[in-house]
């Protein structure tokens, strides 16, 4: 199983990029699982045609008791990919943090992994924060690879090199370590010279290129990503060349 965690600076596109990437596995037949660790349970929403999915923490709410089964909470959407969201707490009440601990808890009990046998997992992590609950999906096995996502923004690259510091401080504790960097262009002044120079500092692999473009803005519109909207564009075929390089590194490894 292919388990990767996705990270960046909050508003960088980590939810784009995870979305098109379970898009992009999925038209290359695999079965996946995105779960979306943010409060703002926005994560999967354009692969649900525009839908946003009861999170995790407002279904507890509501009910006042775990669901019996995953379809509670959970809806599959394009290519059949199994969406789920953590949620959090109301803004300023509690730690955001917890519902994913709990949602993971959750996730356990219904014995999700065991029952839908997924041969990818994503998870897309709230912001730059890499600490007690968002550390969750880099450790206990949730999730071996980390992909960080970032532009030539200033603080997007200083939030990437947080992320990529804090992923290392777990390493000896067998916790997923980084893949490498997906380039998220925003049309910056010598913006690939500037991740290019982040990655080598870091001794990091630039595993994406992702184009500026308006047809990813043009297809969310239409709640949808651009791998469902048309999966010939340059920016598609961006996302579906990860998707192939990361399939063909987990069958090396298998």
């Amino acid at each position: 199983m292919l388990k990767i965690a996705v990270y960046g600076k909050g508003g960088i596109g980590k939810s784009t990029v995870t979305s098109n990437l379970a898009a992009a596995f999925a038209m290359r037949g695999k079965k996946v699982i995105q779960i979306g660790c943010d409060p703002k349970a926005d994560s999967t929403v354009n692969l649900l045609n525009g839908e946003h999915l009861m999170p995790v923490m407002n279904y507890l709410q509501e009910h006042d008791r775990d669901p019996e089964k995953i379809e509670d909470i959970a809806k599959e959407g394009f290519g059949g990919v199994l969406c789920i969201e953590t949620g959090g707490p109301t803004p300023g009440l509690g730690c955001a943090g917890r519902g994913i601990v709990t949602t993971f808890a959750l996730l356990e009990s219904l014995e999700l992994f065991e029952e839908r046998k997924p041969d990818v997992v994503l998870y897309d992590v709230l912001g730059d924060v890499v600490c007690g609950g968002f550390a969750a999906p880099i450790r206990e096995g949730y999730a071996s690879k980390v992909l960080i996502v970032t532009s030539g923004e200033k603080m997007a690259l200083y939030a990437a090199g947080n992320i990529k510091r804090a992923v290392d401080n777990f390493a000896d504790r067998g916790y997923a370590t980084v893949r490498g960097v997906v380039m998220n262009r925003r049309a910056v002044e010598n913006e690939e010279e500037k991740v290019r120079s982040f990655a080598a500092a870091n001794s990091l692999e630039i595993v994406a290129d992702i184009p500026r473009s308006n047809d990813i803005i043009r297809y969310e519109d239409m709640g949808k990503t651009v791998i469902e909207g048309d999966a010939s564009l340059e920016v598609s075929q961006a996302f579906l060349k990860l998707a192939d390089l990361l399939i063909a590194e987990e069958e090396q490894e298998a």
